[in-house]
């Protein structure tokens, strides 16, 4: 992945508003999610999704098909994929990484 694209999509998920919508599209799985029903979940109006699915769109981290009147959104999987590779490609080149983490972002020793 280029720098230039890794760039474009984490600003479009810099976003508050398109992180939840990817956050939630990434819920539904294979099977994505229509927008009406994706639009009633996050309480959004219609032109303001319309807004932010354009920009994830966009950047190749959602895609869309038509199944006759309906709108599915789904997340590209391979595209996120893609992203974290080349956030972690590089991880401890240059030096040690360190230690492990827990959830709450504490040493797993203490």
């Amino acid at each position: 992945m280029k720098t230039n694209d890794a760039a474009a999509r984490l600003e479009a998920l810099g976003n508050p508003t398109r992180l939840q919508i990817y956050r939630t599209l990434m819920r539904a799985g294979d099977a994505g999610m229509p927008v009406g029903k994706l639009q009633g979940r996050l309480d959004l109006a219609a032109s303001t999704l319309s807004h932010h699915l354009k920009s994830l769109v966009t950047v190749g981290l959602v895609t869309q098909e038509r199944q006759t009147t309906t709108l599915i959104c789904r997340t590209d999987y391979d595209v996120m994929r893609g992203l974290v590779d080349f956030l972690v490609a590089e991880c401890c080149a240059d030096g040690a990484c360190a230690p492990a983490r827990g959830k709450a972002g504490k040493d797993k020793a203490a």
